[in-house]
């Protein structure tokens, strides 16, 4: 008998998918319409109308009903589908946009703050350290050149280079910046 009970579904799926292609070709193109006209997505629509032709499959009475007869639980069912995407999460938080943004940017607000900091430790520093720490790291000069550029000698350079930075570590830490 079991393989009985294999023919006997083998039939029932048969003449299932013989139904569920006679409600395609009833339903399927007036509902798709329906949902386009809906939610003007044509692409939505395509999987809408399959969803429902799923849930007809998953429901055997309309499935043992004439076809005829099941267009208005059909756009029921695709109308609930249209209503269930649009509260969902998902459509939410999606934005549609005519154009992909080109890469994001970073936010320059901390670099203001930064240079704002460094601005005023700076400030906090003598005329001669401040001086040769801004030649330094600004300008980008070497001892001799910073030398030449103040007409002292590379030596009081590197002292004030030394005793600038310190003192320029001390007022960031002032304002929180460094440990």
């Amino acid at each position: 008998m079991p393989s009985g009970d294999a023919r006997g579904r083998g039939r029932v799926v048969g003449r299932d998918a013989e139904r569920l292609a006679a409600l395609y070709d009833a339903h399927a193109a007036p509902v798709w319409r329906y949902v386009v006209h809906l939610t003007g997505d044509r692409a939505g629509a395509d999987d809408v109308v399959q969803e429902t032709l799923l849930r007809a499959w998953r429901t055997p009475r309309i499935l043992e009903q004439d076809p005829a007869s099941t267009r208005s639980w059909m756009f029921t069912v695709a109308r609930h589908l249209v209503i269930d995407d649009v509260r969902s999460a998902r459509r939410r938080r999606e934005i549609g946009v005519a154009e992909v943004p080109e890469t994001a940017e970073g936010d320059a607000t901390d670099a203001l703050f930064e240079a704002i900091l460094i601005e005023e430790a700076l400030g906090a520093l003598s005329i001669d350290h401040r001086a040769v720490v801004v030649r330094a790291y600004f300008g980008g000069l070497t001892v001799s050149e910073m030398a030449e550029d103040l007409d002292i000698p590379e030596g009081t350079v590197k002292s004030r280079l030394h005793y600038g930075l310190r003192a320029l570590r001390l007022a960031l830490q002032e304002r929180g910046v460094t440990r």
